[in-house]
């Protein structure tokens, strides 16, 4: 059976079969095939980009992953599992940072990667914070002894201390912006949280890899008490005995 649905979002959004694959970065023989056979299951990354380029739900397009991914164990809060955060398409992180209202809490021991990734962060966050999003920052201390260790066990050209350097490099175009906040901590060198609203991306680092080795789940709160009120418990811990970074009043 056809997927009318793709067909009716691709002609909404006047995208052709070659111009969904190549934002999709897939063959035009595999747009061709989502087309014609509704049970062609697409590799999620896949789907999330056909959603971001049509403007729509992968569920929309897809309704049967969405089904067969609804989970009622206590696992139900696990959306999706990255064997590397490297593995973690951009877009997720994207409609994060897009869609979050409430609250934002950067819980990476260097925050480096975000700066990459997200050319444009600084910008968004202080729009964010000037529509009511509180921002929080939680970031190693590049002076600290737990700091010095993690670059011995690293043993990268690109230091821990100097990812965090760059880091409060730009995060001081954000420096007295009225609901940003920044904090120094060591207890979260092992891992980080990235949480926006009631999702989260966790990450746990392994041994001596890199954050962008390790792997990352994707979590979203559906319960009292679950697996994602577990990880912001430890994000709250983690950020109460922090070290302001921003000694002087934020400017009101």
């Amino acid at each position: 059976m056809a997927n009318d649905s793709l067909r009716q979002a691709m002609s909404s959004a006047r995208l052709t079969e070659r111009d969904l694959a190549l934002r999709c970065e897939v063959d035009v023989k595999t747009v061709s095939r989502w087309l014609t056979d509704e049970a062609r299951m697409p590799h999620p990354r896949h789907r999330w980009a056909a959603a971001e380029a049509l403007g729509v739900d992968e569920s929309v397009l897809w309704p049967e992953a969405i089904r067969n991914t609804v989970k009622t164990g206590p696992d139900r809060e696990v959306v999706s599992v990255y064997p590397y955060r490297s593995a973690c398409p951009k877009s997720v992180w994207r409609a994060l940072i897009t869609e979050v209202k409430s609250s934002i809490t950067l819980a990476g021991y260097t925050n480096y990667f975000l700066w990459l990734e997200h050319p444009n962060l600084a910008k968004v966050l202080k729009r964010k914070a000037e529509q009511g999003c509180h921002v929080r920052f939680l970031i190693g201390d590049p002076e600290s002894e737990v700091t010095r260790r993690r670059e011995e066990a690293e043993a990268v050209p690109l230091t821990v201390s100097t990812r965090i350097r760059i880091t409060l490099a730009e995060m001081d175009q954000l420096k007295g912006v009225p609901g940003i906040e920044a904090r120094f901590g060591d207890e979260h060198i092992a891992m980080s949280a990235f949480q926006f609203d009631d999702e989260m991306l966790v990450t746990p680092h392994l041994a001596k890899l890199v954050g962008h080795d390790s792997p990352m789940l994707h979590l979203k709160r559906y319960q009292d008490d679950g697996l994602f009120d577990r990880f912001a418990y430890h994000v709250e811990e983690l950020w109460s005995a922090g070290r302001d970074i921003w000694l002087e009043a934020p400017a009101g």
